[in-house]
């Protein structure tokens, strides 16, 4: 959840314009014609190319950003969408979920999140490739009708209607209003679609000299780290961000090393790739706020709260989402003038789409917590056949600004929240200070060093072993060896 907090979002006339190219000629690509990039792509991509930054932490820069920019413009080029690698604007972003994407008018995204879990080069260029593939083969365009809302980090869809509020008008309703401020309009492609997004990177892969199999070895390590979020979050219900939009890695794997052949040949770059990468902040950024299991701080607003037992919190550019079996919840913020009734009650507005029925909380209560003023309401919700509680909690920060949580819980349980809420805290300048940031670092390993030895160094306390053994790309009976190159994360 990163500072300053502004609650602005794509517009849905803007992605459905750029959703489909405006072409007047086309160039053959290896896979077929490929409709190249237009003077209205260009327009409309660089209108969304500043939102889109800014809803995924905004862009990072240096060594590292220019590295990553070097690969994709390199696998960009296959396409055929243009021949120029001046043509594509290429963003290393700074976001700890794993994702990728691209727009139409050359723009290509990852986040470094992403970037920290590939083992080479070729593993960079293929989910680049990937992207491009989705863009060459216009299924933004072919499935415009299917227009979605999907959360930045990826749980709030499942989170909100899927789980507690199942499929129900009100559920779907909440979920929208869920993710406002900490969203993106986005076009959801059909599995098909995804295969044949695969299938070109595959081919754009071989067309720049890569190792093709690259696409599976990263479908694998996707797929690894999905089941380990799964696994850590207590549930395979809830579904990581990269698999809300890229469903099934685990299903893609062998299909694309069946496409590559498992005899292909082609440059990975391993150690270069490492060297490049090292450094890189992994998990939360400081700045955006860090989370440690069922805590979040964030040292430049001076904040801190615990969320209850058993739950998980997962950090966003706009929003923390906090996840359990008991309830569902979002800390996050809002235009603040003073006056917590009229906050309070925005904040339930925002939770019905326009012309529809608004939420009634009713009264409006007043608190302390901590010394910090707070004041929150309850209403109650049909949901299908039953009924659910949902309540806002805010906390007034300063005279211009305020936080607050929106909960949903199963009618009369709201009680499992409210030791979040009291929790709610300033911290001193002390405690702010001591919030050190997450890094990703290479070593060489050396006579004696073992998976389980390498994991101890990590900066976790819980499943250190299936952490280093998912960020390496190893196979549960893997073992390493001295010289080999493997990433630590450590504070």
């Amino acid at each position: 959840m990163s500072r300053p907090f502004r609650h602005t979002l794509i517009a849905g006339a803007a992605v459905a314009a750029f959703a489909v190219p405006q072409a007047s000629t086309v160039a053959q690509s290896g896979t077929g014609v490929v409709q190249s990039i237009s003077a209205k792509d260009r327009q409309q991509g660089a209108e969304a190319h500043p939102q889109l930054v800014a809803e995924f932490g905004g862009a990072m820069t240096g060594a590292q950003a220019q590295y990553v920019e070097s690969v994709g413009k390199k696998i960009a080029v296959q396409s055929g969408l243009s021949n120029a690698q001046g043509d594509f604007t290429v963003t290393l972003l700074n976001s700890p979920v794993n994702n990728a994407f691209a727009i139409p008018g050359g723009y290509v995204y990852t986040t470094r999140q992403l970037v920290a879990l590939m083992n080479n080069e070729a593993e960079l260029a293929g989910v680049l490739g990937h992207e491009v593939g989705h863009v060459a083969a216009r299924h933004a365009a072919k499935r415009q009708s299917a227009a979605t809302k999907n959360a930045i980090f990826g749980l709030l869809g499942t989170v909100l209607s899927g789980v507690l509020l199942k499929n129900s008008q009100v559920g779907q309703v909440l979920q929208q209003g869920f993710m406002q401020g900490s969203q993106l309009l986005t076009l959801k492609y059909s599995r098909g679609q995804e295969t044949e997004a695969d299938n070109l990177g595959i081919a754009y892969l071989n067309k720049a000299g890569y190792d093709p199999r690259a696409m599976s070895t990263v479908l694998g390590s996707l797929a690894g780290q999905n089941a380990l979020d799964s696994r850590l979050m207590g549930s395979a219900n809830k579904v990581p961000e990269w698999a809300s939009t890229h469903p099934d890695p685990a299903s893609r794997v062998r299909t694309a090393l069946s496409r590559a052949g498992s005899n292909a040949k082609g440059v990975t770059n391993r150690d270069l790739f490492l060297s490049r990468i090292a450094g890189l902040t992994y998990g939360d950024d400081p700045k955006q706020g860090i989370v440690e299991g069922a805590k979040f701080t964030h040292p430049d607003l001076r904040l801190f709260f615990a969320a209850p037992t058993g739950f998980y919190l997962m950090n966003g550019t706009r929003a923390v989402a906090i996840t359990g079996q008991a309830g569902k919840a979002q800390f996050t913020t809002a235009a603040y003038t003073g006056d917590m009734d009229t906050y309070v009650r925005a904040a339930f507005a925002t939770l019905t789409e326009s012309g529809e029925a608004q939420i009634n909380p009713g009264t409006i209560n007043r608190t302390t917590v901590n010394s910090i003023p707070a004041a929150y309401a309850t209403a109650r919700v049909a949901s299908g056949n039953s009924q659910v509680d949902v309540t806002v909690f805010a906390y007034e920060w300063a005279k211009d600004s305020a936080f607050h949580f929106i909960t949903i819980v199963p009618a009369g349980s709201g009680a499992v929240f409210d030791g979040m809420y009291q929790s709610m805290r300033r911290i001193s300048v002390a405690e702010a200070s001591a919030v050190k940031p997450r890094k990703l670092v290479v070593e060489t390993v050396k006579k004696g060093d073992t998976v389980q030895t390498l994991a101890r160094r990590m900066a976790y306390t819980d499943a250190p072993v299936d952490r280093f053994r998912v960020l390496n790309g190893l196979a549960a009976n893997a073992t390493v060896v001295v010289g080999q190159k493997v990433k630590l994360v450590t504070y």
